[in-house]
């Protein structure tokens, strides 16, 4: 471990996909699709060669490959960036026609855990949705220990909404002295902190404590999965998509084609870890409450899900009412509703949680809510949830649940102070955080974030994109929800192609160049956030 530790956090990471290529080779070579297999164990063994090689060759240099904050964020980014190449190459070499830019592209919406894809899911070999819903797999993970290992320390990524602003503590407590009897400051401590311990380390040691409980609950929910009646590979992706919300999947449809209403019943279930960091190992310092049942995240995300599906199921019963008692009487307008009532009300808690996590999944009984009312899909709601995003650290996108609690809060007590001006908000110093500084960094991320979509939407609209679509795509790319962008019916473009296994119809692989390179470095904003994006480009990370 200590050996290990000493290497760039990126080198690790050619190493551990140079490991993970082997599944997909061993898999292909038991499905017969031998050629594929070679292309898997050839790139798998080339890469472990080079992360050998970078080993040695940074093994004398400075322990870590430096510990400053923002060169660390620079490795994260340049891991979305150029990790792709690498993680594409079987992609690149198993679809000749599709080029390594689109084999490239192709890896970070998976590696960012957005799931758009330019292919159709027919025309992929199953060891090729295998390697996607893999890598997948990996960016959830890498999220997970990146958030509580690198991105925790440094105050960004959402914990800066609980941190303490400028180093201050409310509590009256003594810091440790130092050899020479006076105490150390909160720099000094963390500077030792620094020293001792390498972003390698860190990253290693949460991943010992996130793995597991990783890996042991994607294996479980497969299992179920097997249970329920999906097929084994359907079943391992729809698991691995699940605990990584990346939304990835060999088919086409709703979730339940295979396993019915109890595997959307288990996915739903599973996609409740996506809304607090407190589920996992790590998660210590986003606990705004002592109690699970007090966790501002999961009752704001709860509450919206039942909102949201309440609001539709309204909204579907009461078309369904004025046609239905127009053609029959009464008591059988009624009847009809009611008996489609569970089904709509069903696919839209399903909906709801899938987008607010942005997983992007849809319920079977999606469909049948929308034919049973005649209305057309409510992709601006969808996408509302998907800019809302699930819990902060997580492997859920969007703005986070944890911001938009801090602005809910600081609009209770202004809507307070106006009716009682001399009242005094309560709560302790997590609520008082949260309504202050937690509030005020919340809408600057939140303003932030709304620049990035205009951005995105006028720089992809250069190539006479419609606006509708531009934003949907936009909305996607920068909440990691790439399923979000089939909500509406998209105008296809036909500029491009990813090669004979491409799917222009969905919007995504008939892009041309600068739109799809603008919209995958949209997914790298969105899963990095862009406070830690601007973080790289303060002065004080370029001068010496």
């Amino acid at each position: 471990m200590e050996q290990l530790g000493r290497l760039p956090l990126f080198v690790l990471m050619i190493g551990i996909a140079g490991m993970m290529m082997l599944i997909p080779a061993a898999y292909a070579a038991v499905t017969h699709y031998h050629d594929i297999s070679r292309m898997f164990l050839f790139s798998g063994a080339l890469l472990l060669v080079l992360a050998a090689l970078l080993g040695v060759a940074t093994t004398g240099g400075k322990i870590g490959g430096g510990t400053h904050g923002r060169s660390v964020l620079a490795t994260m980014l340049g891991t979305f960036v150029v990790l792709p190449l690498a993680l594409g190459m079987p992609l690149a070499l198993a679809l000749p026609d599709t080029g390594l830019y689109n084999a490239w592209w192709e890896m970070v919406s998976c590696l960012t855990t957005t799931g758009a894809t330019l292919y159709a899911a027919d025309m992929l070999a199953p060891p090729l949705h295998l390697w996607r819903s893999l890598v997948g797999w990996m960016g959830g993970l890498f999220i997970l220990v990146t958030a509580a290992a690198i991105l925790a320390p440094l105050k960004v990524g959402g914990f800066e909404i609980l941190a303490s602003p400028y180093a201050r503590t409310e509590r009256f407590t003594r810091l440790p002295e130092g050899g020479d009897g006076r105490p150390r400051s909160a720099a000094q401590m963390l500077s030792m902190a620094g020293r001792s311990s390498t972003p390698a380390m860190q990253a290693l040691r949460m991943l010992r404590l996130v793995g597991p409980y990783y890996a042991g609950l994607t294996l479980a929910l497969w299992v179920l999965l097997l249970l329920a009646g999906d097929p084994g590979l359907l079943a391992l992706s729809r698991a691995m998509g699940t605990l990584s919300t990346s939304g990835i999947s060999p088919v086409a449809g709703g979730i339940g084609v295979g396993s019915g209403l109890v595997g959307e019943f288990l996915v739903f279930a599973f996609l409740i870890l996506a809304l607090s960091r407190r589920f996992w190992p790590g998660g210590g310092e986003l606990k705004a409450s002592e109690l699970l049942r007090d966790d501002p995240e999961i009752r704001l995300g709860l509450g919206v899900v039942v909102l949201v599906s309440a609001a539709l199921f309204i909204r579907h019963f009461f078309a369904t009412i004025d046609i239905t008692t127009v053609e029959n009487s009464l008591p059988t307008g009624m009847f009809l509703s009611l008996k489609h009532a569970a089904v709509a009300t069903w696919g839209g808690l399903f909906n709801a949680m899938s987008f607010l996590t942005t997983t992007g999944w849809n319920s079977i009984d999606w469909q049948g809510a929308r034919s049973w009312s005649g209305l057309q899909s409510p992709g601006l709601l969808l996408a509302g949830l998907a800019i809302m995003g699930g819990g902060v650290a997580t492997t859920a996108g969007g703005v986070k649940l944890l911001r938009v609690y801090a602005l809910a809060r600081q609009s209770q007590r202004e809507l307070e102070r106006i009716v009682h001006p001399a009242s005094i908000a309560g709560g302790g110093v997590t609520a008082r955080r949260l309504r202050g500084e937690g509030a005020y960094l919340a809408f600057i991320f939140f303003m932030l974030f709304a620049i990035s979509v205009s951005v995105t939407v006028l720089l992809i609209s250069i190539h006479q994109i419609e606006f509708d679509t531009a934003v949907m795509l936009s909305v996607s790319a920068l909440t990691n929800t790439g399923p979000l962008a089939s909500t509406i019916a998209l105008t296809p473009s036909f500029e491009a192609s990813a090669g004979i296994a491409s799917n222009p119809w969905e919007g995504w692989s008939g892009l041309a160049l600068l739109p799809k390179t603008v919209l995958a470095g949209a997914m790298i904003v969105g899963r990095l956030e862009t406070l830690a994006i601007l973080a790289l480009l303060t002065p004080d990370f370029w001068r010496r």
